[in-house]
């Protein structure tokens, strides 16, 4: 959970339409549950539509980011189910057909990473970099990627030009006095009016629900009768809203790092307990890098590295590293640590060449590069669809009081990251666009065994939000990694998960329990050899859940 046009003229058609049989999709028991609703029934209408027309795969435009022999096309779905013939937007969708043939072939298999405002386009990329964790899964699944709507090339909405987003450095996010509170209060405000000025038509309509009807319109435009998931951090939750919606219409889903589905929890509690959660996985890095003093030369107890964390800040606060680098800037690097531990080496490398005299990784790697245009508009997007989503979701407080009585009393406890997240919320406070009543989450009839996969440690989805979605869907089986906490478990080598992973998507089997695996492997420091051919930079893996 969080992160940071039409199809172009690049690209050449080379495949005609996906012939499917026409499915006529009915509403589903979850749909049906709603008393038949008008947005249940839009569902039904744009699904029908979506099975007859399919989707016309096409060479995918370079600037999409993948290529040959991944496909790339569009499903067309309402901008407001309650009116199913009226507005419509496209979302853009690729995939990578599978390995194992037709006599392997078990459908398509539908991903998203996260966020709200992640790409799941780069999913397919799994199978043409044939990636050895999901080779056995890429026999038996297309794997079908898509821009969620608002992301990318769906109808990208925005609140900000991209360049200004981008710009640095920003107000430390730690208030020092009430000046500087109501400082980022007016620059909260400002960014709620700018999402209505330059993309108020649609964010009535950026909605968790809106982008699960969308999912099964895709579902459908596939020619798939049921659905196979995989949903990691913010995907989780368009999951678990998937399976209350349309609970007949999954075959297989599997859900990795949860978002906490109870109705209080979403979205302004969540975000409070995340800032813990992040607190305490700070805290693994900081006893890691301790650790490896000998590599990193950072300090040799949690407590030294802690210091060095402070001495860092205030030296960005008053002289920004490289002129760019404030601590808003290193607070949004260096939270790389605590949502993965692939970037564990990474940021410490980085933090240890600044502590040599080597200010350029930090300087790279934390600061804005204002040349990359489509890397700005990307970013600005992400957020752009994080604040819309997660603000018309549900009704956040709007008393300045309550938000700063209960940031006030968590930074007190959890001072990494707290008042950074706090800001980046308060758009809800002030939001345009009618706030809904999120979805209860729970089982409907007919919903399969849905897998559930959590590390106890996670920083961005806490643990408990795997234990009430276990609750909440009947007949689900928890899969936990014990003291570990990287956030996206199933992109681990850890073969405990990686066969149980398999098991599911290849034969719909579980074990007869909830079953615990030990960790997988703590990262080590790499070699100069293994520093040298990374060349020091640390970049986040595009296969990363996408977060914000």
């Amino acid at each position: 959970m969080r992160r940071t046009a039409a199809l172009g003229a690049a690209g050449t058609l080379v495949t005609g339409t996906l012939l499917v049989g026409a499915i006529a999709p009915s509403a589903s028991a979850g749909e049906r549950h709603q008393g038949g609703s008008p947005e249940a029934r839009g569902v039904v209408t744009a699904a029908a539509r979506a099975a007859k027309a399919g989707i016309d795969w096409q060479t995918c435009p370079a600037d999409w980011g993948v290529s040959a022999p991944i496909q790339c096309g569009y499903v067309t779905v309402p901008v407001d189910y309650a009116k199913p013939n009226g507005r419509t937007i496209k979302i853009a969708v690729d995939r990578a057909v599978n390995t194992g043939g037709k006599a392997e072939r078990q459908g398509s298999l539908i991903y998203n990473p996260g966020g709200p405002g992640g790409s799941g386009l780069r999913f397919p990329t799994r199978i043409t970099n044939k990636s050895a964790l999901w080779a056995k899964t890429a026999r038996a699944y297309d794997y079908v990627g898509f821009d969620p709507r608002g992301v990318g090339h769906s109808a990208p909405i925005s609140c900000i030009d991209p360049q200004e987003f981008v710009k640095a450095p920003k107000a430390d996010p730690v208030p020092d006095s009430e000046a500087d509170k109501r400082a980022q209060r007016k620059l909260a405000k400002a960014y709620a009016d700018g999402c209505k000025q330059r993309s108020g038509d649609l964010l009535p309509y950026m909605t968790t629900l809106n982008t699960v009807r969308d999912l099964d319109v895709i579902r459908a435009a596939l020619g798939e009768k049921k659905l196979n998931y995989l949903g990691v951090s913010y995907g989780t939750y368009l999951g678990a809203v998937y399976a209350t919606l349309f609970p007949d219409h999954v075959r297989r889903m599997l859900v990795d790092s949860v978002v906490n589905p109870a109705r209080e929890k979403v979205w302004y509690q969540a975000n409070l307990d995340q800032d813990v959660a992040f607190e305490t996985r700070w805290g693994d890095w900081k006893k890691w890098v301790a650790k490896n003093d000998a590599a990193y030369h950072i300090g040799d107890t949690p407590q030294k590295v802690q210091a060095q964390w402070e001495k860092l800040r205030a030296t960005a606060k008053k002289n920004p590293i490289g002129g760019v680098v404030g601590p808003a800037e290193l607070t949004g690097f260096f939270q790389n640590a605590p949502y993965y531990d692939s970037m564990w080496t990474s940021v410490a490398e980085v933090w240890s060449a600044y502590l040599s005299g080597n200010e350029k990784p930090l300087v790279q790697n934390a600061g804005p590069d204002l040349k990359d245009i489509a890397g700005n508009i990307s970013s600005e997007n992400g957020n752009a669809v994080y604040t819309a989503v997660e603000c018309t979701d549900t009704k956040w407080p709007t008393n300045w009081n309550i938000w700063n009585r209960d940031n006030t009393r968590v930074h007190a406890k959890a001072p990494f990251m707290t008042w950074s997240n706090a800001w980046m919320n308060l758009p809800c406070a002030t939001w345009s666009a009618k706030q809904q009543r999120p979805v209860d989450v729970k089982s409907g009839k007919g919903l399969p065994s849905v897998l559930i996969v959590q590390s106890t440690r996670d920083a961005a989805t806490p643990y408990e939000g795997a234990v009430e979605l276990h609750k909440r869907l009947k007949g689900s089986r928890l899969i936990t990694e014990r003291d570990a906490g990287s956030h996206g478990v199933t992109g681990q080598v850890n073969a405990c998960i990686n066969d149980r992973v398999d098991a599911y998507f290849l034969h719909g089997t579980t074990d007869p329990k909830d079953v615990t695996c030990a960790p997988h492997a703590t990262p080590q420091p790499r070699t100069p050899a293994a520093k040298t051919a990374a060349k020091g930079v640390a970049t986040a893996a595009a296969d990363l859940p996408a977060v914000h």
